[in-house]
This record gives C-alpha cells, sequence and structure tokens, in this order.
C-alpha cells in the first residue's frame, strides 16, 4: 500500500481527505507538535526517520485577512515551511503534492485554469504563489479554492458560518458583484485519489463545478437548509474589501486537466451534505 506523510491532517480538508482515503492508502500524519515546518533541523530529523512514498504538504498559514499584518509569520510557513519539507522530500526521491489555491489569481480576467498567470494581489496569496515556485515542475500543485464540508468542529468554512448565522437569525451581508467556487472537500479527496495513483509533477485544479456569487451561495444554503432568506444582505465587493482585503474579486477557477472526477457545483454539494447530516 502507498505511504503517505501529511502535513495539515487534523485540518479542514487534511482530515476528510484522511477519512474518505484510509482504507486506499496507509497516511502517516505528521502534526506540528511532531514536527514544526518552519524548524529546519526538526523537519529534518523526523523526515529523515519516517518511511513514505508520498509527501503531501497540506499545512499552510490561512487566514487571509490577518496575513495582512502577519505578513512575516506568514511567509515564514507558507513560503520557508514549504522549502524545509521540500528540501527533505527532494533528497529521498520521493513524490511531493503541494496544496495551493485559487488566490493566487488576482479576479480580474477570469476564467482561470491551471495555465493562467497567476497575480496575486494580497499577501496570503503572494506566499502561496511563492510556495508554488520552490516546488514547480518539479512536484505536483493542486489549486483548491473555497473547500467545504458537511461537518467539523475544530474550524467553520464558509458554508457552516453561512448556516450558523442563519440558523441563529444573525443577518449576513453578501458580495453580489464577485465569484467564488465553491469546492465539495470530498470530491477534493476522490480527485486526489486519481492523482495520486497517476502522479505527474504539473499542476491540477481541483475545483467546484460552478463558480458563483457569494451571495447566491448564501441564497442556495437558506432555500436547500429551509432557512430564511430575509437575512441576507446584499453588499459590494468595493465594501467588502474595505475591511476585509486580500480578496479576489471574480474567482472563477476551472480545470482543462480534470477528465477522471466530476467536481459537483454548490447546490450539488449541499445536496450531498443533505444526506449526509441524515445519516
Amino acid at each position: 500500500m502507498i505511504k503517505i506523510a501529511v502535513t495539515g491532517a487534523d485540518g479542514l480538508v487534511g482530515s476528510r481527505i484522511i477519512e474518505l482515503l484510509n482504507n486506499d492508502f496507509e497516511f502517516i500524519p505528521l502534526p506540528q507538535n511532531l514536527m514544526d515546518i518552519t524548524n529546519k533541523d526538526q523537519v529534518y530529523q523526523v523526515l529523515k526517520n519516517t518511511d513514505f512514498d508520498f509527501f503531501l504538504h497540506l499545512a499552510a498559514y490561512t487566514n487571509v485577512t490577518g496575513a495582512e499584518i502577519d505578513k512575516d509569520n506568514c511567509f515564514k510557513i507558507n513560503v520557508e515551511g514549504t522549502k524545509n519539507v521540500f528540501e527533505v522530500v527532494s533528497s529521498k526521491n520521493k513524490k511531493f503534492i503541494y496544496i495551493s489555491t485559487d488566490f493566487v489569481f488576482d479576479g480580474k480576467n477570469p476564467p482561470y485554469f491551471e495555465d493562467s498567470i497567476p497575480n496575486p494581489i494580497g499577501i496570503y496569496a503572494q506566499s502561496k504563489y511563492q510556495g508554488e515556485e520552490v516546488v514547480k515542475n518539479q512536484a505536483m500543485i493542486i489549486r483548491i479554492s473555497y473547500p467545504y464540508r458537511a461537518s467539523f468542529d475544530k474550524k467553520r468554512d464558509f458554508f457552516r458560518t453561512f448556516k450558523t448565522f442563519l440558523e441563529q437569525k444573525k443577518t449576513l451581508s453578501m458580495i453580489t458583484n464577485s465569484l467564488m467556487t465553491p469546492t465539495f472537500i470530498d470530491d477534493i479527496a476522490f480527485g486526489l485519489k486519481y492523482l495520486i495513483n497517476n502522479y505527474s509533477p504539473e499542476i491540477f485544479h481541483l475545483v467546484g463545478g460552478q463558480a458563483i456569487s457569494p451571495y447566491q451561495a448564501a441564497i442556495l444554503v437558506a432555500e436547500k437548509f429551509n432557512l430564511d432568506k430575509s437575512f441576507i444582505n446584499k453588499t459590494s465587493y468595493e465594501e467588502y474589501i474595505k475591511l476585509k482585503p486580500g480578496l479576489p474579486q471574480y474567482a472563477d477557477i476551472r480545470s482543462k486537466k480534470n477528465n477522471f472526477w466530476k467536481m459537483k457545483s454548490f447546490e450539488e454539494g449541499l445536496i450531498e451534505i443533505k444526506k449526509q447530516l441524515k445519516n
């Protein structure tokens, strides 16, 4: 069985990948308390003594707004951390998979495919793109976008944030003039399974089947879960980024290469989540 060492194994995306693919691969989680990716010596010591075939690098600084203030820490984790693990994995001649983000694009001229030219605008985006540059042409880069899942106690994704606000009858101010590409994490996991078994050191987009505005996304959540739409207010991209910089406006991300796993639209993902929550 293929052995996969994983950083970020207890995170929103990583924990679900392991849950769904546990029978297909042997996962070796490398939590931060065991291996701090920013500590080069520790990374070397841990990986030198770890037996694996693939290295799946999910650990990252992901607070987009926070990164604008916490720049040094963001770059330390996303660039230096990636460099540290990649150097050791390369020296062992093992395969490396770097999980990146749709934020590497500026959101001005969509849609964006695997061969579109990145132009990251925010600090978080710049750090993830520099991480891509560290491993480019020597590793597989998988870009994902707005990942969501049915449940996860440690961290709320955008879907469960919307749902919780509406359940608590709190107002949501949602952007009407921007696009996001929500991606069901179960689809990421099954797409990844194919890519591990058909490894190639190139860029892939594992992203949802459709881009929609955040406003439309919130309306869909309300409709699918019978929640009150009157709590959903409209706002503009221009207003929103005054408070939360670093967000690309038209994040319409697509794939030219994914002919191996059908990615769900947000509506299809919500239908699947409703089924999962009933069981």
